[in-house]
């Protein structure tokens, strides 16, 4: 939207101003824009001259822009009806193209154009861990939020109430990234969260590993023969049950949504007869005192964690890779499928760390007429079974050619095949800290 001066048809050397036209749901502004086109055989502003190059004809476009501006101020200041007879002197409004002072000024019809973006406007990608929006399940304090601050150290962690909500986070874009836990070492996989990662089309970028240490929290001045119950996160609660029945506390148990949400509520109750299982974090955050600290019956207990975005990572041989998998077996082989599937990385040397299956939700039973063996015609019958999705991961970067083989073998025995993700595996050391054992220090993983 440019104001062209061009050629008039009633003369020679007339020019006339072609103003841009606002559209009609724009907010108007009293703002005017003129731009000139250079045409070297006709000077754009005084009559019967000629530009000799383009310097002239930017002076003509500076002079010309400047009596607009002149003219639209001066068309403010004054009313816009004079009574007949009224001889107010408008010398100082120029004449543009033989036009009357309030014609010219009429004519220019104010617009508002967008404006041009700029690089602050365009907003990349951040980097890997570096002002991230982490979505976690919990309340701060939980060992989620533990592991999001561990996955990236400088994100802002946003809690959510279900692992459900931190997946529709990051794919309503919420959040960039959530930190979930899938297995534990004690209580075993989180089957809610692999039913999750089927149903929802994030990628696995990475894992994460986090040691849990659990601490028997009280509201402050409480002592441990006052306590009648103890609340925690039902896995929390099996993990320490051995220890608390050594520490005398014959206390009622009773399951909690999550760790850190049993010491809120303790501590916003002001319950002085309960205690929770939960984090020294979370006795900071809630103003509690620890009854007793590493609580847990193994002191081996890790929690692994996986980080998902809505898109993958590009995968890379450079580092130790782990791959996610997820399929489902034709109709007519079943179960016996899984051998092949499992011969396909063997004959490869991929290496397989876990195996998960879980009941086909579209079709969990599957129907197979059989007739009893033996003699004449025998009664028929039908047998129900199980079917399955198989969730697999094997320490291979689908960069590789083998990994790559591989899934090409296992697609010829699959109805359905999906990856979750290929990313790098969670190298950092840390150690397990053990009160019968002081060796710890000086094992390999511990070293820095």
């Amino acid at each position: 939207m440019a104001a062209i001066l061009t050629p008039a048809t009633t003369g020679p050397h007339s020019t006339r101003l072609a103003l841009p036209i606002a559209k009609p749901k724009l907010p108007l502004q009293r703002t005017h824009l003129v731009r000139c086109v250079h045409r070297p055989e006709i000077s754009p502003f005084f009559h019967g001259a000629v530009g000799a190059n383009r310097a002239d004809w930017q002076s003509a476009c500076a002079i010309l822009s400047s009596k607009v501006a002149t003219a639209s101020q001066h068309h403010q200041q004054t009313p816009q009806h004079h009574e007949a007879g009224d001889d107010t002197n408008h010398s100082l409004v120029p004449v543009v193209n033989g036009q009357s002072p309030a014609a010219a000024a009429l004519d220019l019809v104010p617009v508002q154009l967008p404006q041009p973006l700029t690089i602050a406007d365009l907003s990349p990608a951040p980097k890997h861990g570096s002002h991230l929006r982490v979505a976690y399940q919990g309340v701060p304090g939980a060992y989620s939020e533990a592991a999001a601050a561990k996955a990236y150290p400088n994100c802002d962690a946003i809690p959510c109430d279900q692992f459900e909500a931190a997946f529709q986070a990051v794919e309503l874009w919420v959040a960039d990234r959530a930190v979930l836990p899938v297995e534990n070492s004690l209580g075993g996989s989180i089957h809610r969260n692999y039913d999750l990662l089927l149903r929802h089309r994030l990628h696995i970028v990475g894992e994460v590993q986090l040691p849990v240490h659990h601490c028997l929290l009280a509201l402050p001045g409480v002592r441990k023969e006052q306590l009648t119950r103890v609340i925690s996160h039902p896995q929390a609660l099996s993990q320490c049950e051995h220890t608390l029945t050594a520490m005398g506390l014959n206390v009622a148990r009773e399951a909690f949504d999550d760790t850190a949400g049993a010491a809120e509520y303790v501590a916003l109750n002001g319950l002085q007869d309960t205690a929770a299982i939960a984090s020294a974090r979370a006795a900071e955050l809630y103003g509690m005192q620890v009854l007793a600290d590493g609580i847990q019956d193994d002191s081996g207990n890790v929690t692994r964690f996986v980080m998902l975005a809505r898109e993958p990572i590009v995968p890379r041989v450079d580092r130790p890779f782990k791959t996610s998998i997820v399929f489902a077996a034709h109709d007519s082989e079943g179960t016996s499928v899984l051998f092949k599937v499992l011969s396909a990385f063997a004959f490869r040397d991929i290496g397989l760390t876990k195996i998960e299956s879980r009941p086909h939700r579209q079709r969990p039973i599957r129907l197979e007429d059989e007739t009893s063996s033996g003699g004449g015609g025998g009664a028929a019958g039908t047998a129900k079974h199980f079917e399955y999705t198989f969730y697999v991961d094997f320490q291979a970067s689908l960069a590789e050619r083998r990994a790559q083989n591989a899934l090409a073998e296992v697609q010829e025995f699959t109805s359905f095949l999906r990856v979750l993700g290929s990313y790098p595996m969670d190298m950092t050391p840390w150690s397990i800290t053990s009160s019968s054992s002081s060796s710890s220090s000086s094992s390999p993983g511990s070293q820095q």
